[in-house]
């Protein structure tokens, strides 16, 4: 595993407290370097020695080096990852994510993340481990612009999933995607067919197309990544689809979807209140 430096590997972390003393008030107005910032960090560190303890990260890392063998991202965009200074699953996903940069020696640098939620002191947290933001809501609509990249989107909505295939609508670009999220079979099997088609259509009609295999399941991390899988897009696949399949490119607007699962632009402030 590629080595890192900085607050993510600072100091020995302690075992980390379970129970009520977890969920912790955030300070929204705390900046760069204050003890806040520095509390965030000290609980990623022992989110991280938890994962590696438990064996959880060992068995999910050979799942998604799977795909990455030809072409190794890039670079990495994370949407969704929720407050982490206070909530030990997001902490978890979070340290998950950062063991990965060092597992595919992508530089914190060309990682960008993008939640409404964060707060000041969040923001703060991740600058301090060297992690981009993005600077607005971009609704999951990322090209990748001929870059492979890694897109980190843990139990994020499904119009997520949906405009990002949008953003990427043609073999080659998706063939440079690999995405970690919830498992597009499960999508599949728990909607309508109908609903499926006319609300996410890029997902219903890439299905032919994805590869994916689950993270493995461990009782400790049940909740934190279930129904979490990697997804890739083979070239050879996505060329055996029909013609007709890339000739539709509207955008998503979701004028008829009902419990929309996304934030939209313009919508940040009341995500946060």
């Amino acid at each position: 595993m590629a080595a890192a430096a900085g607050p993510w590997r600072a100091g020995r972390a302690r075992r980390r407290r379970r129970g009520r003393e977890e969920e912790e008030e955030d300070d929204d107005e705390e900046g760069e370097g204050g003890p806040g910032t520095e509390a965030v960090l000290r609980r990623l560190r022992e989110a991280r020695d938890d994962l590696l303890s438990s064996g959880f990260w060992a068995a999910s890392a050979g799942a998604v080096r799977a795909p990455l063998g030809a072409e190794p991202p890039a670079r990495c965009v994370c949407y969704g990852l929720g407050r982490f200074g206070r909530c030990p699953a997001a902490r978890d996903q979070l340290a998950f994510l950062l063991l990965l940069l060092d597992e595919l020696r992508v530089p914190p640098a060309r990682c960008a993340l993008f939640d409404p939620v964060f707060s000041a002191r969040e923001a703060a947290a991740l600058r301090a481990l060297g992690l981009c933001l993005l600077p607005e809501n971009e609704e999951g609509k990322h090209g990748v612009q001929g870059a492979a990249t890694l897109f980190y989107m843990v139990h994020c909505g499904k119009a997520l999933y949906n405009n990002l295939l949008w953003s990427n609508w043609s073999p080659a670009a998706l063939s440079k995607l690999v995405i970690i999220g919830n498992s597009f079979r499960g999508i599949e099997e728990r909607l309508l067919s109908r609903i499926l088609e006319r609300d996410y259509s890029y997902i219903a009609k890439v299905l032919k197309g994805v590869e994916e295999v689950a993270l493995p399941s461990h009782p400790r991390y049940l909740d934190t990544f279930n129904d979490t899988s990697v997804h890739w897009f083979p070239l050879d696949k996505l060329q055996q689809l029909s013609p007709e399949v890339w000739h539709f490119v509207e955008e998503p607007m979701y004028q008829d979807c009902e419990d929309l699962e996304i934030i939209r632009k313009g919508e940040e402030a009341t995500a946060k209140s």
